[in-house]
Protein backbone atom coordinates (compact mmCIF):
# COMPACT_ATOMS: atom_id res chain seq x y z
CA UNK A 1 0.00 0.00 0.00
CA UNK A 2 1.41 3.43 -0.92
CA UNK A 3 1.40 6.40 1.42
CA UNK A 4 -1.55 7.83 -0.54
CA UNK A 5 -3.77 4.82 0.12
CA UNK A 6 -5.98 4.82 3.17
CA UNK A 7 -6.69 1.70 5.22
CA UNK A 8 -9.39 1.20 7.86
CA UNK A 9 -9.35 -1.74 10.31
CA UNK A 10 -12.68 -3.56 10.55
CA UNK A 11 -13.74 -6.46 12.78
CA UNK A 12 -16.38 -8.87 11.45
CA UNK A 13 -19.37 -9.03 13.79
CA UNK A 14 -22.30 -11.46 13.78
CA UNK A 15 -24.49 -8.80 12.13
CA UNK A 16 -22.12 -8.85 9.11
CA UNK A 17 -22.56 -12.56 8.45
CA UNK A 18 -25.13 -14.88 6.97
CA UNK A 19 -26.49 -18.04 8.61
CA UNK A 20 -23.25 -19.85 7.76
CA UNK A 21 -21.06 -17.33 9.57
CA UNK A 22 -19.65 -15.90 6.32
CA UNK A 23 -19.72 -12.17 5.56
CA UNK A 24 -22.74 -11.43 3.39
CA UNK A 25 -21.58 -10.06 0.01
CA UNK A 26 -23.22 -6.62 0.27
CA UNK A 27 -21.34 -5.93 3.49
CA UNK A 28 -18.07 -5.66 1.56
CA UNK A 29 -19.60 -2.58 -0.09
CA UNK A 30 -20.43 -1.24 3.38
CA UNK A 31 -16.83 -1.81 4.49
CA UNK A 32 -15.64 0.07 1.40
CA UNK A 33 -18.05 2.93 2.14
CA UNK A 34 -16.69 3.23 5.68
CA UNK A 35 -13.14 3.35 4.32
CA UNK A 36 -14.09 6.14 1.85
CA UNK A 37 -15.79 8.13 4.59
CA UNK A 38 -12.85 7.85 6.98
CA UNK A 39 -10.39 8.56 4.16
CA UNK A 40 -12.18 11.84 3.38
CA UNK A 41 -12.27 12.67 7.08
CA UNK A 42 -8.50 12.01 7.32
CA UNK A 43 -7.98 14.54 4.50
CA UNK A 44 -9.94 17.15 6.49
CA UNK A 45 -13.25 16.84 4.62
CA UNK A 46 -15.80 15.68 7.14
CA UNK A 47 -19.59 15.87 7.14
CA UNK A 48 -19.56 19.56 8.08
CA UNK A 49 -17.46 20.47 5.05
CA UNK A 50 -19.67 18.45 2.72
CA UNK A 51 -22.91 19.90 4.12
CA UNK A 52 -21.58 23.48 4.19
CA UNK A 53 -20.74 23.23 0.49
CA UNK A 54 -24.18 21.89 -0.44
CA UNK A 55 -22.77 18.74 -1.96
CA UNK A 56 -22.70 15.01 -1.53
CA UNK A 57 -21.12 12.05 -3.26
CA UNK A 58 -23.18 9.34 -4.87
CA UNK A 59 -22.00 6.02 -6.27
CA UNK A 60 -22.48 5.97 -10.03
CA UNK A 61 -20.81 2.65 -10.70
CA UNK A 62 -19.46 -0.19 -8.61
CA UNK A 63 -17.48 -3.09 -10.06
CA UNK A 64 -16.65 -5.58 -7.33
CA UNK A 65 -15.06 -9.01 -7.37
CA UNK A 66 -15.44 -11.37 -4.46
CA UNK A 67 -12.38 -13.59 -4.19
CA UNK A 68 -12.49 -15.27 -0.78
CA UNK A 69 -14.81 -15.26 2.23
CA UNK A 70 -14.40 -13.43 5.52
CA UNK A 71 -15.82 -15.02 8.63
CA UNK A 72 -17.12 -14.04 12.02
CA UNK A 73 -14.47 -12.32 14.17
CA UNK A 74 -11.95 -11.89 11.31
CA UNK A 75 -9.90 -8.71 11.43
CA UNK A 76 -10.01 -6.97 8.04
CA UNK A 77 -8.61 -3.88 6.38
CA UNK A 78 -10.72 -1.90 3.93
CA UNK A 79 -8.65 0.44 1.82
CA UNK A 80 -9.18 3.19 -0.70
CA UNK A 81 -6.88 4.72 -3.28
CA UNK A 82 -7.83 7.30 -5.86
CA UNK A 83 -7.23 6.41 -9.51
CA UNK A 84 -8.81 9.37 -11.34
CA UNK A 85 -10.16 12.80 -10.45
CA UNK A 86 -12.42 14.82 -12.72
CA UNK A 87 -14.19 18.12 -12.21
CA UNK A 88 -17.18 16.39 -10.61
CA UNK A 89 -16.24 12.73 -10.23
CA UNK A 90 -13.73 10.32 -8.72
CA UNK A 91 -12.66 6.78 -9.49
CA UNK A 92 -11.36 4.78 -6.55
CA UNK A 93 -9.72 1.39 -6.25
CA UNK A 94 -10.90 -0.35 -3.11
CA UNK A 95 -9.99 -3.62 -1.47
CA UNK A 96 -10.98 -5.64 1.56
CA UNK A 97 -8.17 -7.80 2.84
CA UNK A 98 -7.62 -9.99 5.86
CA UNK A 99 -5.14 -8.74 8.40
CA UNK A 100 -2.73 -11.45 7.17
CA UNK A 101 -2.79 -9.96 3.65
CA UNK A 102 -5.22 -12.34 1.93
CA UNK A 103 -7.23 -10.40 -0.66
CA UNK A 104 -10.97 -10.99 -0.15
CA UNK A 105 -12.62 -8.43 -2.39
CA UNK A 106 -11.54 -5.67 -4.74
CA UNK A 107 -13.28 -3.20 -6.94
CA UNK A 108 -13.48 0.13 -8.65
CA UNK A 109 -16.01 2.63 -7.36
CA UNK A 110 -17.00 5.71 -9.38
CA UNK A 111 -18.36 8.60 -7.33
CA UNK A 112 -20.09 11.73 -8.62
CA UNK A 113 -20.33 14.97 -6.69
CA UNK A 114 -23.90 16.28 -6.75
CA UNK A 115 -25.85 19.25 -5.44
CA UNK A 116 -27.74 18.16 -2.32
CA UNK A 117 -31.05 19.71 -3.42
CA UNK A 118 -31.14 19.07 -7.17
CA UNK A 119 -29.09 15.85 -7.20
CA UNK A 120 -27.41 17.13 -10.40
CA UNK A 121 -23.67 16.84 -10.97
CA UNK A 122 -21.72 19.65 -9.34
CA UNK A 123 -18.07 20.65 -9.69
CA UNK A 124 -15.89 19.82 -6.73
CA UNK A 125 -14.85 22.82 -4.65
CA UNK A 126 -11.40 24.02 -5.80
CA UNK A 127 -9.74 23.24 -2.46
CA UNK A 128 -11.12 19.68 -2.41
CA UNK A 129 -10.21 19.09 -6.05
CA UNK A 130 -6.61 20.15 -5.36
CA UNK A 131 -6.37 17.85 -2.34
CA UNK A 132 -7.83 14.88 -4.24
CA UNK A 133 -5.45 15.38 -7.17
CA UNK A 134 -2.56 15.31 -4.71
CA UNK A 135 -3.79 11.86 -3.62
CA UNK A 136 -3.55 10.26 -7.06
CA UNK A 137 -1.63 6.99 -6.88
Amino acid sequence: MSSREFSLPIRVYIEDTDAGGIVYYVNYLKFMERARTEWMRSLGYDRDFIFNHNLMFVVRKAQVEYLAPARLDDQLLADAAILEVGAAQLLLKQRVIKENGDLLSEGKIQLVCVDRQTMKAKRLPRELLKTLREQLT
